[in-house]
């Protein structure tokens, strides 16, 4: 496949990562330029409706707008679920990157999740194509994801990679340029965060929001209970479900894990599936390649040795999890020996 176009050296030509927790954009020659929240806040006034702030202002607003406006994220596991918003966001990140040189056009390189429809995939290319795209290529999220962490995607070894994002958790082995297997389990940081809120409600009946679960997440999250079963502690608020006052509880890491098991299960299993239907010269291969840990989730702590203790295998993550996804993006559009892996749609 000849890519006669798409491939001049252009300052503006760029790579996004459109999470659904988090998008990243990578341009040409420069790297990262942009990582904010995939957050929208929409304002509606006498029927019409305006965008009010788009990334971390946006962020800042989820459950605290009046009845006015609504943070949105347009995006929910891994596609895009408001394509409207979504454009809008799109349209914002070109032109922040840019400046305002609105008259650019970019070629865009944008990650998709292995398991998305051909329908999921067509409002993708048609959302950035509608926030000025001229030319809109699409890769799969756990190519991406491998190349980002520099795994040995062009050559004939069997390699691993586990991308586990906001919405969903790429599972795939890769040789000589493409997915020999693939799975998308729709469970991520979300799903983890929805534990952890269903957690507290039913054990301290106390409601906390979007926000403070992400925290408690970020502070305390585990993926298997500490030695002592209590570990680190921390102290949270939220609205008592049974007086329907304001209170403040204490938490510790024992119990995170606890609402965390069913998720992170869920992970597990999704690898175990796929090694299962991995074919045995690739299987040899990932024995002695082990598994690479990339995306947001790959932070959560001893993700990598529950892992490695359910499948015998070594398991790394890698050295930028967070950004993997859109570094590989990125030298997808640069190097030239990555364009096989993008597609049209």
């Amino acid at each position: 496949m000849k890519f006669p176009t798409f491939f001049n050296l252009r300052s503006h030509d760029m790579a996004i990562d459109l999470g659904t927790a988090n998008t990243v954009v990578y341009v040409r020659g420069r790297g990262i330029v942009l990582n904010e929240p995939s957050v929208v806040a929409v304002e509606t006034l006498n029927g019409v409706k305006s965008v009010k702030a788009v990334g971390d202002d946006a962020k800042l607003m989820m459950g605290k707008t009046p009845e006015s406006i609504q943070a949105i994220r347009p995006l929910r596991d891994g596609v895009i679920a408001d394509i409207d918003v979504a454009e809008q966001m799109i349209k914002y990140f070109i032109r922040k990157v840019h400046g305002q040189r609105t008259f650019m056009r970019p070629k865009i390189v944008i990650c998709v999740p292995s398991g998305s429809t051909k329908v999921e995939r067509r409002a993708i290319r048609d959302a950035a194509q509608n926030a000025g795209a001229s030319q809109v290529w699409l890769i799969e999220e756990p190519m991406a994801a491998a190349i980002g962490a520099g795994m040995p995607v062009t050559e004939p070894i069997g390699s691993m990679v586990v991308d586990i994002g906001g919405g969903t958790t790429e599972v795939a082995v890769l040789s000589l340029r493409g997915l020999a297997y693939t799975t998308s389990v729709r469970v991520g940081g979300d799903k983890m965060d929805e534990a952890i809120v269903s957690y507290v409600r039913r054990n301290h009946n106390l409601l906390i929001g979007e926000s403070t679960a992400e925290r408690i997440k970020q502070e305390l999250g585990v993926a298997k209970a500490p030695p002592d079963g209590i570990g680190l502690t921390i102290h949270i608020k939220g609205r008592d479900l049974v007086n329907g006052v304001p209170k403040e509880i204490q938490i510790n890491q024992g119990q995170i894990a606890e609402a965390l098991s069913e998720p992170v299960g869920t992970i597990v299993e999704g690898v175990r599936i796929a090694l299962e239907n991995t074919a045995p010269e690739l299987a040899a291969d990932i024995v002695d390649q082990g598994i690479v840990m990339t995306g947001g989730g790959a932070l959560l702590r001893g993700i990598d040795e529950v892992l490695r203790d359910e499948t015998g295998l070594p398991v790394t993550i890698a050295e930028d999890p967070l950004t993997c996804v859109a570094i590989g993006t990125g030298r997808a559009l640069e190097d030239p020996i990555f364009h096989g892996v993008l597609q049209t749609g």
